[in-house]
């Protein structure tokens, strides 16, 4: 009982700080914007689909709960801070652990091809538009191509980092023969040394792994991907990341740290906080215009890439393990076409391609990104259908199917993404 009792004050004690992290950001917001009412990020209860965990027992509840406290802390230069950033916490990119909005917009450079990033000597491969007094701002070095990156949800990542390869491989297999042109492909990348292999994982006879983190997927697990957040966002050093970024313009910030600047026990505890996020809850899905959009979008062939049933593997968490979920995506990188190529890839994707984003807590995302949805890799779809008419390359056959809907079923479509 007192086991439980203290869980369950760590979990209301999380969720308070969470909303004071939020706070944090709605002032740094209206000192910057004279009128942003609708801009300022709001909570979302978890009993609509985001901020909740999964299934755990009372010691790993007591974790997440820590991990949810490191999450939404607010980091300043006395608590690793720095020398150079983009935010001041996990929260401000992932407001109720969901999308990002325009407050904190990434932007990666370096990398125009499948060779290799160029420019890691030269700050690559993220720009950290932030930093402590006394430093020279960071700039994007001459010649290096770059892209705009708005933040993607974090709930039920965990089940993604839990899907086997076999399945990833099966969904790429089965484009082979699509009549529309489809045809994506897992992200081969090499992965870092303290990386240790997924359950089920298949590596390339090169030694590359499915990657399928990332716009591009092109991070390998929650490890790196939290490794990379807390050093490439935050400036924050790991025992995985163990270097401060670097300004090719400025060569007294410290390059390395003496020591990492967040604890193995708190990196562990984020980690595993992510990792058990609950999957994002479907509302009115019984609604009839609801059932109707959702059979729109299969008639229109946007299940081909946006899968909406896939099942995970093993998973040491076992909340994670052999579940069926409903993501709506198939993890492999899609060629968007011109529109979408941004001269900037990672890994074996190419400038044009990009990972299927989950569909999962779209219709959330309004709640989170002030009242109005910024869409796309870079946010600039404004709405549900903008999003949908701008997919291009191998998505174009299906955007022209949906443009030929009928109002009522262009309509019902939306209302069943906005039900995700």
């Amino acid at each position: 009982m007192v086991a439980a009792t203290f869980a369950e004050i760590s979990i209301n004690n999380s969720m308070n700080r969470k909303r004071l992290s939020v706070i944090g950001i709605i002032i740094a917001a209206i000192a910057t914007f004279s009128n942003c009412t609708k801009m300022i990020p709001d909570m979302i209860n978890p009993a609509n689909g985001l901020c909740g965990a999964v299934n755990l027992s009372r010691a790993q509840s007591v974790l997440f709960a820590k991990g949810n406290d490191r999450f939404f802390a607010i980091r300043t230069a006395a608590t690793g801070l720095g020398p150079y950033f983009v935010s001041t916490g996990c929260g401000e990119c992932h407001s109720s652990d969901n999308r990002g909005h325009l407050f904190t917009i990434l932007t990666r450079f370096g990398q125009p091809d499948t060779n290799g990033n160029r420019f890691m000597a030269m700050g690559g491969p993220q720009l950290q538009n932030a930093n402590l007094p006394g430093l020279m701002p960071q700039r994007i070095p001459p010649g290096a191509t770059s892209t705009r990156l708005i933040a993607p949800i974090t709930a039920g990542v965990g089940f993604l980092e839990a899907v086997p390869d076999s399945e990833i491989l099966a969904f790429a297999a089965a484009n082979a023969t699509d009549p529309n042109g489809v045809r994506g492909h897992p992200n081969y990348n090499t992965i870092p040394a303290y990386a240790t292999p997924l359950a089920g994982a298949i590596p390339r006879s090169d030694g590359k792994y499915i990657c399928r983190f990332g716009r591009k997927a092109s991070t390998y697990n929650l490890a790196q991907q939290c490794a990379n957040a807390y050093n490439h966002d935050m400036g924050i050093t790991s025992t995985l990341a163990p270097n401060n970024p670097y300004n090719y313009l400025d060569q007294t910030a410290p390059a390395i740290a003496p020591t990492p600047e967040v604890s193995e026990d708190d990196f562990n505890a984020v980690v595993f906080y992510v990792q058990c996020l609950q999957t994002p809850v479907q509302r009115n899905a019984v609604n009839a215009t609801v059932t109707q959009g959702n059979q729109v979008f299969l008639n229109i062939g946007c299940e081909t890439c946006h899968k909406q049933t896939v099942t995970t593997g093993y998973s040491s968490i076992a909340a994670l393990a052999y579940q069926t979920i409903n993501p709506f995506t198939d993890l492999l990188v899609h060629d968007m076409g011109a529109a979408d190529d941004d001269h900037y890839t990672e890994g074996t994707a190419l400038t044009s391609e990009w990972r299927t984003t989950p569909l999962w807590g779209l219709g959330l995302a309004p709640q989170v990104q002030g009242g109005k949805v910024y869409l796309m890799h870079d946010g600039r779809a404004h709405s549900i259908k903008e999003a949908i008419q701008m997919h291009g390359g191998e998505a174009a056959v299906s955007a022209s199917k949906f443009n030929a809907l009928t109002p009522v079923d262009q309509n019902a479509l939306i209302s069943f993404l906005q039900s995700l």
